[in-house]
């Protein structure tokens, strides 16, 4: 092995030291994505999906499915420095198995959103490993051909996003406060990973990980309520699992406001006015 200096380029990831930050950006790859798909010219959009209707099954099939597949495999790839368009591209991969035309169009307009921030990355800050906080959302029988429920959470590490999810849940719920807790159940996952990811490095977070937050107020209080109703058994396992870290004081389940829920990027799609902001609020900026 030998010193190679500074990192500035890895497997199509530039990263750009500015001033105590890292500015991490696949600017070259969003231009080779936009001359394979024909679109380098075209008319930029502000946000990647709309706040309309939901993505279905429904319409004509695209002509060639290879060329679908091959630019949202490489959308899926772009998320890595662009978690903005996360939800926008989990969107069109559920139907990578059977595209239709409207999957195509929602392509192209995530192309279109590129098209207008090429020169957008993720930034990361030096800072103390001090705090680990998560924001969990759901959107409650989001899918209309399934009714499963879109999740999304969003990880920080001081002020720095480290990770980030947004998919379809696994079965149906049957309440929102079911979905809900499905959701920080998954959020709780992952920092706890994260946490004995840091201990193992030598670098352990000392307070509690707040879940940082769902707006479900019901969650909430299930987290620490100590008695198992009958109506909540279904989700026993999570609630076991969760009522357990908070327990441990590893994690703390708050509420917090939808205006303030940056992980509804993860979930839905957004106003222009409230994209830009939660954008901003994770880091992703030009």
């Amino acid at each position: 092995m030998k010193d190679l200096g500074p990192l500035h380029h890895f497997l199509g990831v530039s990263v750009t030291g500015r001033g105590g930050r890292l500015f991490l950006s696949q600017r070259q790859y969003m231009l080779d994505i936009m001359e394979r798909a024909g679109m380098s010219d075209c008319k930029p959009r502000s946000t990647p999906i709309d706040t309309f209707a939901k993505v279905s099954s429904d319409g004509a099939p695209v002509p060639d499915a290879t060329d679908y597949h091959a630019l949202a495999g490489a959308l899926q790839y772009l998320t890595f420095t662009r978690p903005d368009i996360a939800y926008a591209v989990q969107q069109v991969c559920l139907y990578m198995h059977d595209p239709r035309e409207p999957h195509l169009a929602l392509v192209k307009r995530i192309l279109r959103y590129v098209r207008g921030t090429l020169d957008f990355g993720l930034q990361l800050h030096s800072s103390t490993v001090s705090s680990l906080m998560a924001y969990s959302d759901v959107d409650w029988a989001g899918c209309p051909d399934t009714r499963r429920s879109i999740s999304g959470y969003a990880v920080f590490l001081d002020d720095n996003l480290v990770s980030w999810s947004s998919k379809r849940q696994p079965m149906v719920s049957r309440s929102s406060a079911e979905a809900e807790y499905k959701a920080v159940a998954n959020a709780v996952a992952e920092v706890t990973w994260l946490r004995q990811l840091l201990l193992e490095l030598h670098c352990p977070v000392h307070r509690a990980s707040i879940v940082y937050y769902c707006d479900n107020v019901s969650t909430a209080y299930l987290s620490t309520n100590p008695v198992q109703h009958q109506r909540t058994k279904h989700i026993e396992i999570d609630l076991h699992f969760v009522r357990d870290k908070v327990a441990a004081g590893a994690v703390r389940v708050l509420h917090i406001p939808t205006s303030s829920q940056y992980a509804d990027i993860f979930t839905k799609g957004l106003p222009t006015s409230v994209f830009t902001e939660f954008r901003s609020s994770l880091n992703v900026r030009g």
